[in-house]
């Protein structure tokens, strides 16, 4: 049995090999911080869609496609690259994604009007997914003890990213332009693009005969039987559709109301502050479906997000009201997002990168779909109708769970 055993890992994880001891806190910490400078290219434009649509001279309808394209790009890279983390060496696909984001930043940066901008976010999205490798990564090094804190660990860089992207773009903003944005961010990219080269570790040699590899249409064609295949992920990925439908109809949108206000894009992004409580949920989730709690921290997190949307909608007469909207939201997307990536990767960790892969298509469906909506919504019927909308959709989530759990 002990042969069998020890056959069957090395065949199916050609990771599963590298020693636990390589999973070191400085390689955690290198890996979290690439995924927050990654994950902030994505969501640093949703304080700067007012200015982007005066400068490009186009309708504040037209500029949520910003939004739209970056999570296009997300969604292909997930299908299309994601996988590949299961098929070649990891260093080099990482390292390939973040020099390609850098010259789509900085494509970004100079874009003259807006079908230039969308093509440029588009491939900001498809390198982003970066992020996704790395969660597979470090969930492949972890033990399956320590497989949920390892996923928690990451995701509250990711958390990070996203916040202090929305603060620090809103900053460089009113200093310099929307442009500077962009143009920073490229820079910084190639500088952590350095650091991985020189400090992430390489997988080992393999003095033994490999299994013949799949090819890359085999690779991903078992990305779309998984969703066949795996249960898990289907009703997971439901739930993230969901969630992150609702998360990007506050984000995307929240800039309007706020400007309104006559707050500059720096008092703006700072309002992405107070959603650091989703880096708080994410370590503490990530614990507790360690524990055997994956199922009741979605619970309860559902329901607190469809509640999350009453005090949001007092964001035109009250920012106080709008904080601790956006705390509760922001809390309950992320315990349910690292619940659902605990659960989906321990069903078939072998296939880590692809279950992510798949996983997170649906995050990207959602949020491209409720960036979108919102800003018609918004453009159409005012802050009122995204909070009423954004309920719905957050009290769907949670009927769908609570339907899964009794089927």
């Amino acid at each position: 049995m002990k042969c069998k055993a020890s056959r069957c890992t090395g065949q199916r994880i050609q990771t599963a090999s590298v020693p636990d001891t390589m999973l070191t806190t400085g390689i955690t910490a290198l890996f979290s911080l690439t995924c927050a400078l990654a994950v902030a290219n994505v969501y640093s434009a949703q304080p700067l869609l007012d200015s982007m649509a005066v400068s490009l001279k186009v309708s504040p309808g037209m500029i949520g496609s910003v939004i739209t394209a970056t999570q296009a790009g997300y969604a292909i890279g997930l299908l299309f690259l994601v996988p590949l983390g299961d098929w070649l060496n990891r260093k080099y696909v990482v390292m390939s994604q973040l020099l390609l984001s850098v010259a789509a930043l900085v494509a970004a940066g100079l874009s003259p009007n807006i079908a230039t901008l969308l093509g440029a976010m588009l491939i900001v999205g498809l390198m982003a997914v970066v992020v996704q490798v790395l969660v597979a990564w470090v969930a492949i090094l972890a033990t399956p003890q320590k497989r949920g804190q390892a996923v928690g660990t990451l995701t509250s860089g990711i958390v990070s990213g996203i916040l202090l992207s929305r603060f620090i773009s809103g900053a460089i903003a009113d200093i310099a332009g929307w442009r500077a944005v962009y143009l920073t961010a490229a820079c910084l990219m190639l500088v952590i693009a350095g650091v991985v080269w020189k400090i992430m570790p390489s997988p080992p040699q393999q003095p033994q005969p490999q299994p013949q590899k799949p090819t890359y249409l085999s690779l991903l064609k078992s990305v779309f039987q998984l969703y066949l295949t795996e249960p898990q992920l289907r009703k997971r990925g439901i739930l993230a559709l969901f969630i992150f439908a609702a998360f990007s109809m506050l984000w995307t949108t929240m800039v309007m109301p706020l400007t309104a206000l006559s707050l500059s894009h720096t008092q703006t992004g700072m309002f992405g502050l107070a959603g650091f409580a989703g880096m708080l949920a994410a370590a503490r989730a990530g614990k507790w479906a360690d524990q055997g709690w994956a199922q009741r921290t979605t619970g309860l997190a559902l329901a607190l997000l469809t509640i999350s949307w009453l005090p949001i909608g007092y964001a035109e007469t009250s920012l106080l009201w709008l904080i601790a909207g956006v705390i509760a939201l922001d809390f309950a997307v992320q315990a349910v997002h690292v619940s659902s990536q605990s659960l989906i990767i321990a069903a078939r960790p072998a296939a880590a990168s692809r279950l992510v892969g798949a996983y997170m298509c649906f995050y990207s469906l959602g949020s491209a779909t409720g960036a979108i909506v919102a800003t018609q919504l918004y453009s159409h019927w005012g802050w009122q109708a995204v909070c009423l909308a954004g309920a719905a959709v957050s009290a769907c989530a949670f009927l769908i769970w609570s339907g899964s759990r009794q089927s």
